[in-house]
C-alpha cells in the first residue's frame, strides 16, 4: 500500500493524492471510484491495461511520452516536431493504480501515486469533459441528416443538457466521424460503454451517481454483516483496514454490522478531500448551498422511517424516541436553510472622522465533528449542516457504536447536490479523535460527549491553534414546588427520567421535592411501575434496552453503591426480564 506522506515527499508540484485504497463489487465500480477521486484531486486517469476478468491497470492521462513517427525531411519539419513535443500533454507521469480480483471481490492497490504535473485547475477544461453522451451522439446523426447546421444542433443539445461544455468544433468531428464511418450507432454503444465508467470526467447531477450505485450494490453492503463505510471525496469506500469493532442490536445482541477503523492513509485522503473543496465551496453563493439544505430537508422527511428503524436497531431506544432523534435534528437543517440573513455582517460610517468601519463573515475551511452515541442523527444534524452551509468543509466521526444513522444522512446529503469532497466521515476511536485534533488543515472542531473525552480534546485541539467548542457534563436537575400540578408532574418526570433509557446528557438525575417526599413517592412509583420495558422495535415499548451490555453493569453498579451508601431503593428494576428476548444459554 501506497504512503500517502512519501508521495508528497517525492512529488515538487502541488499534493494530489492517490484514491484510497478499497475492496469493491465489480471492475466498473473500481473504476468509477478511482476516477471520481482522481477528478476531485485535479488529475484524469485512463485504462493502461485490462484483461477484464483479472486485473485492470489504471493510469494518469498524461502518462506516456510523445513518440514522432514521422522523419524530418528537413530542418523546418524538425522544428515543427520540437514544437509538437513541446505542446504536449504528455508527462510520462508515474501514477498507476492496479485492480485485481481475489475471491469474487476487486482489490484496488496503489502502485505509485505521485505525479509529475500541475494539477487541472478546471476539469470542465478537460477534453473528457467535453466528451458527448451516446444518446447526444444519436440525435447528432439525426440533425444532421435533417440538414442542420452545428450551431443549431449545438443549441438544441444544449436545450436538453444546459452543462453542456462542447463547442461546434466538437459536433463537426462527431460528423466527421459519422461520415467517413468510424463511428456508427453500434459501435458506439460498445466504445462508451467505457466512457460510463468515468462519469465524473463531466458534470453530473448527483441522481445519476445515485441511479448507478442502486444498479450495482457497493461492497460494503454485499458483506455479511456489512461494513460500514468511509466516505472520501464524495465516495462511500470500505476501509482497507484489518481492525474492525462490532455494531451490536441492544436487544438480540445480533451484529448488526462492523465498522472498520479508518487507517491513517484513509484519514488524510478524506482531510484532503474536505481542503481541495473548499475554495470552490467558499464561493459558491450561499442562496446555492441553502438550495442544497432545503432538497436535504425534504429527503430527511422522505426517508425518516428507516433512520429511526436505524436508530433502534443500534441504540435500542423506542420509535417514538427514534423519530424525535431525528426530527430534534430536522430542525438544524430547517434553520439552515434560512441561515442567508445570519452570513450578513456590519457596516458602521463615519465611526471617527473619515472613517468607517465594517465586519465580514468568512468560513473557516475544513471543520470536524466528532460525535457521541446518545443521539446518532440530531448530534450530527447540529453539526455539519450549519458547518458546510457557511461554506466550511467537514469530516464527521460519528460514534463507533451507532454510525448507521450519519451514513444514511451522508447518503441523503450527496443526493440532495452536496458537492464531492464537501462533507466527509472516516470511523474509529482513539487514535482517529487524535488526528483529528492533530491534523493542521482542521481548522475547527465540535465535540459533544463526556466530561474527561471532551477536556482532554479541547486541551489538545486548542494547543494546535484550533477553535474548539466542547459540549460536556451537561445535568438535569428538577424542584418540585408544592403547588405543582400532580399528573403533569409525574409525567414530565418520569419522561424526563426514563427517556431513551436515561442515556442522554439532560435526563433527569435529581429531583428535589419542597415541601416533603411524602405525597409524591407513591405516585411514582406507580408511575414507573406502568413503565412497558420491551425491545424499542416493539409498539408498546415505553423504556427499551441500554446500548451495551457493559453500559448496563456499570448502571447496576452504580445502583448498589447507592444502596450501600444508605440510599432508599423503592423500585428495583435490575433483574427485569423480557421473555421475547432471553438469549439461549
Amino acid at each position: 500500500m501506497m504512503d500517502i506522506e512519501s508521495c508528497t515527499e517525492l512529488n515538487e508540484f502541488p499534493q494530489m493524492l492517490p484514491p484510497p485504497p478499497g475492496t469493491f463489487v465489480d471492475r466498473e465500480e473500481l473504476i468509477q471510484h478511482v476516477g471520481d477521486f482522481a477528478v476531485s484531486q485535479g488529475y484524469v486517469v485512463t485504462i493502461k491495461q485490462s484483461k477484464r476478468d483479472r486485473v485492470v491497470v489504471l493510469g494518469c492521462d498524461r502518462g506516456g511520452v510523445y513518440r514522432n513517427r514521422r522523419k524530418p525531411a528537413d530542418e523546418s519539419s524538425a522544428e515543427r516536431t520540437r514544437r509538437r513535443k513541446t505542446g504536449s500533454r504528455l508527462t510520462n507521469c508515474p501514477f498507476e493504480a492496479v485492480g485485481k480480483k481475489d475471491d469474487g471481490l476487486w482489490i484496488l492497490t496503489i502502485k505509485n501515486g505521485t505525479h509529475n504535473h500541475e494539477p487541472i485547475k478546471d476539469i470542465s477544461e478537460h477534453p473528457s469533459a467535453r466528451r458527448f453522451t451516446e444518446r447526444e451522439i444519436v440525435l447528432i446523426k439525426e440533425m444532421t441528416e435533417a440538414g442542420l447546421k452545428p450551431r443549431q444542433i449545438l443549441k438544441r443539445l444544449r436545450q436538453n443538457n444546459p452543462d453542456l461544455l462542447s463547442t461546434p468544433k466538437h459536433v463537426y468531428n462527431v460528423k466527421a466521424k459519422l461520415r467517413q464511418g468510424n463511428m456508427t450507432v453500434e459501435n458506439l454503444r460498445n466504445s462508451l460503454q467505457i466512457m460510463r465508467n468515468f462519469k465524473s470526467l463531466r458534470p453530473q447531477k448527483s441522481a445519476v451517481r445515485n441511479n448507478y450505485l442502486a444498479v450495482t450494490e457497493p461492497s460494503w453492503r454485499q458483506r455479511n454483516p456489512p461494513r460500514v463505510p468511509n466516505l472520501i471525496g464524495g465516495r462511500f469506500v470500505d476501509s482497507q483496514s484489518f481492525v474492525s469493532i462490532d455494531v451490536l442490536n441492544p436487544a438480540t445482541q445480533q451484529v448488526i454490522s462492523q465498522v472498520p477503523l479508518t487507517t491513517n492513509e484513509e484519514f488524510k485522503a478524506a482531510v484532503f478531500a474536505a481542503k481541495r473543496a473548499f475554495p470552490l465551496w467558499r464561493n459558491t453563493p450561499i442562496a446555492t448551498r441553502q438550495r442544497i439544505m432545503f432538497k436535504f430537508q425534504e429527503l430527511i422527511h422522505r426517508d425518516i422511517d428507516k433512520l429511526a428503524m436505524n436508530i433502534t436497531a443500534e441504540h435500542g431506544k423506542t420509535l417514538k424516541d427514534a423519530y424525535g432523534d431525528v426530527l430534534r435534528g430536522l430542525e438544524e437543517v430547517e434553520h439552515a436553510c434560512g441561515l442567508a440573513t445570519l452570513q450578513m455582517g456590519e457596516f458602521v460610517s463615519n465611526v471617527s472622522n473619515g472613517i468607517d468601519t465594517y465586519s465580514i463573515r468568512e468560513p473557516l475551511g475544513v471543520c470536524a465533528g466528532i460525535c457521541p452515541f446518545d443521539f446518532p442523527a440530531m448530534i450530527p444534524l447540529w453539526m455539519f449542516p450549519l458547518a458546510v452551509t457557511c461554506g466550511n468543509t467537514f469530516i464527521l466521526k460519528p460514534s463507533e457504536k451507532d454510525p448507521g444513522a450519519a451514513v444514511m444522512l451522508a447518503e441523503l446529503a450527496v443526493e440532495a447536490g452536496l458537492p464531492n469532497g464537501v462533507l466527509n466521515i472516516v470511523h474509529g476511536s482513539n487514535e482517529i479523535v487524535n488526528a483529528i485534533c492533530d491534523d493542521d488543515d482542521i481548522k475547527a472542531i465540535s465535540f459533544v460527549g463526556p466530561n474527561v473525552a471532551g477536556t482532554y480534546i479541547y486541551a489538545r485541539a486548542s494547543a494546535k491553534g484550533k477553535r474548539i467548542q466542547s459540549n460536556v457534563g451537561a445535568k438535569n436537575h428538577a424542584v418540585v414546588m408544592p403547588d405543582a400540578s400532580m399528573d403533569a408532574t409525574l409525567n414530565a418526570l418520569v419522561a424526563a427520567g426514563f427517556g431513551a433509557a436515561g442515556q442522554k446528557c439532560m435526563a433527569l438525575s435529581t429531583v428535589i421535592f419542597v415541601g416533603g417526599l411524602n405525597p409524591w413517592e407513591d405516585k411514582l412509583v406507580e408511575h414507573a411501575k406502568a413503565i412497558k420495558v420491551n425491545a424499542g422495535t416493539e409498539p408498546d415499548a415505553d423504556l427499551g434496552p441500554v446500548i451495551s451490555k457493559q453500559v448496563k453493569e456499570q448502571i447496576c453498579k452504580l445502583i448498589q453503591t447507592g444502596v450501600d451508601t444508605g440510599a432508599k431503593l423503592v423500585l428495583d428494576g435490575r433483574n427485569i426480564v423480557v421473555l421475547s428476548y432471553v438469549l439461549p444459554i
